[in-house]
């Protein structure tokens, strides 16, 4: 599909997709991980992902190649993919759906704070910087929080680690040769490094399966293959075909959902504080992806 300018029907539809696959997912390693060991279950999804992912390649005759240059920045990429997710699963396993979303879909912000001193041409002024700053009194005001239900500070701060993480993947990415890789084959990468890295730390975590059930193996298989695989996929065809910029107005929409279905699904209390933060967080994302206008 030829590059555009902007988002259209289709890739409207598709972020909104994503956008609710990924607060939906939030929502499924929770229920997962009350069967199974969290970096067992991380370990256990990267495995799955990159052995469907693998089949993927092949039916489409991607090259499983890689050059020395690139491999380096696949093996950053991969050590960052497996920090963010040993701290995203440990924090959904301590704390709610609703304040882990709200804290880790603050990437953007953390991304365009990096960007400001790393990247030529992305500084934060103006509406960006103003952005930044109420985005950030969000972050705060949620660690402020404790009366959100199954409130933790741990939970928290991993939830923090795992969106810098992210954050880090992205940057990484851009300014290092696997940029010129497949898209798979980066992701493969992260799938392969992350799986050796999970099951070499799960049995520190304690036992691998607690009252497991088919609807944990089904949550596990869901991660794998409909996350993992499709979704990853999904965003980075979509980062070739749109603007970045259109891509990123939607991640507000991930938190947003998030929290919606933590209540709806789960019945998760969601106190007026941590809405408040969600609130300051999106309006902050809102601003820091809104695009720079174009001179006549």
């Amino acid at each position: 599909m030829d590059r555009k300018d902007r988002l259209d029907a289709f890739g409207v539809s598709a972020m909104l997709g994503f956008a609710v696959l990924f607060a939906f997912n939030q929502v499924v390693i929770k229920v997962t991980i009350e069967g199974i060991q969290p970096i067992f279950a991380a370990g256990l999804r990267s495995l799955l992902g990159l052995a469907a992912l693998i089949v993927w390649m092949r039916w489409r005759g991607i090259s499983m190649h890689m050059t020395r240059g690139q491999m380096w920045g696949a093996a950053l990429v991969g050590a960052l993919f497996s920090i963010e997710f040993l701290c995203i699963f440990l924090a959904l396993d301590i704390t709610t759906v609703s304040r882990a979303s709200v804290i880790f879909y603050t990437m953007p912000i953390w991304l365009g704070l990096i960007a400001h001193f790393a990247l030529p041409g992305e500084r934060l002024t103006g509406v960006r910087l103003l952005g930044f700053g109420i985005a950030i009194g969000g972050v705060v005001w949620a660690f402020l929080d404790r009366s959100s239900g199954q409130a933790s500070l741990l939970g928290d701060v991993l939830a923090l680690i795992a969106a810098l993480s992210w954050a880090g993947i992205a940057l990484t990415v851009r300014l290092t040769p696997v940029s010129t890789a497949p898209a798979e084959m980066q992701l493969a990468a992260q799938l392969a490094i992350s799986t050796v890295v999970f099951f070499a730390l799960a049995p520190l975590f304690g036992p691998l399966l607690r009252d497991f059930s088919m609807i944990h193996g089904a949550g596990l298989l869901f991660q794998s293959i409909v996350t993992v695989l499709f979704g990853f996929l999904l965003w980075f065809a979509m980062m070739k075909i749109y603007p970045a910029s259109d891509i990123a107005a939607f991640s507000f929409l991930s938190p947003v959902l998030s929290v919606f279905m933590g209540w709806w699904l789960l019945g998760e209390h969601i106190g007026p504080e941590i809405i408040g933060a969600l609130v300051l967080v999106c309006i902050g994302l809102l601003l820091i992806s809104r695009r720079k206008p174009v001179p006549a």
